[in-house]
């Protein structure tokens, strides 16, 4: 395993275009997001909830322009771009359900925020990006709206995915010294400072984490650090694997994670007061701007 930190990469020659649209992202919006999606919304335990919360996004969605569709018996969210057929796509995923009598603002509602800042914004200024977004469901009951859709949709509609972004807990942060810990059975080294977002690649999608991290030096002040794991060490450590990420790897389909790192950061991991008033909202619209870049960038590179 390997940890790289976006302060000590080479800064990337800055787009003035893009830092227009990064100033779209606004923190009263992501706020409101997840206040509307943090009640308890459990796929079994609270399926009306749950139903109510996958047709809000929807709604947001497609108030931006996006063609939505329900997929599968677990109802994942999916917008597909006009052109996906022939053009490998960027998928963006986060899922929306929560575990039992949680709120759940933390996880997963913050994560759903940045996806659907992201989306407004490509929308709005980037509307050709082969960008697919999907909200899972599930996430919380072993996965199984995204190995679902890895599993069965991608391959049954000849869906190409060139990579995939997926966002679990990225709201959270604390500025006070050990605020952070790490998961005792990983040899890692990490931060003591609960502030920092954490990406994390396997050996199908480590291409993907310095480029990232050169972004984050760029446009953004907030710490990102990056974690690669080679080796297949992913399997030897369940930690790694704990999020929609791990069916994408399990494919071989590159993915990376980007994570508060939930527990090992959050007090509220899972807990009735995993409540919107807890967030970091300047931290969570750095997370959302960041993803806007990956995704724009990559639409740069394909022009």
């Amino acid at each position: 395993m390997l940890i790289r930190h976006a302060s000590k990469m080479s800064a990337e020659k800055v787009n003035i275009q893009l830092k227009t649209i990064l100033e779209s992202v606004l923190e009263d919006d992501l706020h409101q997001w997840v206040k509307t999606v943090s009640i308890p919304r459990h796929f079994l335990k609270e399926s009306k909830n749950n139903q109510w919360v996958a047709q809000w996004i929807a709604e947001q969605l497609q108030s931006y322009g996006y063609q939505i569709q329900f997929q599968g018996k677990y109802r994942n969210i999916i917008t597909l771009p006009p052109n996906h057929w022939q053009t490998p796509c960027i998928l963006v995923g986060a899922h929306y359900d929560s575990v039992p009598k949680t709120p759940g603002a933390d996880d997963n509602g913050s994560a759903i925020a940045a996806l659907l800042g992201c989306a407004k914004a490509i929308a709005t200024y980037a509307p050709q990006t082969p960008v697919c977004f999907v909200a899972f469901n599930c996430e919380e009951d072993g996965l199984m709206g995204s190995q679902d859709l890895v599993n069965n949709y991608l391959l049954k509609h000849k869906i190409k995915i060139a990579h995939a972004h997926i966002l679990e807990m990225v709201g959270y942060c604390k500025h006070t010294p050990h605020s952070q810990q790490a998961p005792t059975e990983l040899p890692l080294n990490i931060p003591t400072t609960g502030d920092f977002l954490a990406i994390i690649g396997n050996r199908h999608s480590n291409f993907l984490v310095n480029p990232t991290l050169k972004q984050a030096k760029t446009y953004l002040s907030m710490p990102v650090i990056g974690l690669k794991i080679w080796l297949g060490l992913e399997n030897r450590f369940p930690v790694l694997k704990r999020s929609d990420h791990a069916p994408f790897w399990q494919a071989k389909i590159p993915a990376l994670m980007w994570t508060d790192t939930s527990e090992f950061r959050n007090p509220n991991y899972h807990e009735l007061t995993d409540t919107p008033e807890t967030l970091d909202y300047t931290f969570l619209r750095q997370v959302t701007q960041l993803l806007i870049v990956r995704v724009c960038h990559e639409q740069r590179q394909s022009d």
